[in-house]
């Protein structure tokens, strides 16, 4: 079940991966750290930030976004300046991609990453369509 989670936490996560989350991301995790979502008769886990508050919010938010990220990047073909904010149960992953121009700071378009075949499509324009 998903809580809401302080601030430091989601500070903490853009230091250890470099990347500064869209403000319409952090506002809906700040509230309800991660979740599950129903998109396309597809179910996907929002990866929530890692909350170190205590033993419990610990373990409840140990598939955190930095991990996840970490782990997707060992995959083949997983586009390397890409961050994962959720999973489907087949392997596929939304992330979020850098800005041209400031390649640290996150767009707001939502994409899906194929595990299968390496694509990335585009899923939904922005994080308040994907949360709602």
């Amino acid at each position: 079940m998903p809580f809401p989670i302080d601030e430091k936490y989601i500070k903490q996560t853009e230091l250890e991966l470099g990347v500064i989350f869209p403000s319409s991301f952090t506002e809906k995790m700040r509230i309800k750290n991660g979740g599950e979502i129903l998109i396309t008769n597809n179910d996907w886990l929002i990866h929530p930030f890692f909350d170190k508050k205590d033993k419990k919010r610990i373990s409840r938010t140990s598939n955190h976004i930095g991990y996840e990220t970490k782990e997707a990047k060992k995959w083949k073909g997983f586009p390397k300046n890409c961050i994962v904010i959720g999973s489907d149960s087949y392997g596929n992953k939304l992330i979020l991609r850098p800005g041209i121009l400031n390649k640290k700071k996150l767009k707001d378009t939502v994409y899906e990453w194929n595990h299968e075949t390496g694509e990335t499509k585009k899923l939904k324009k922005s994080i308040s369509e994907l949360l709602k």
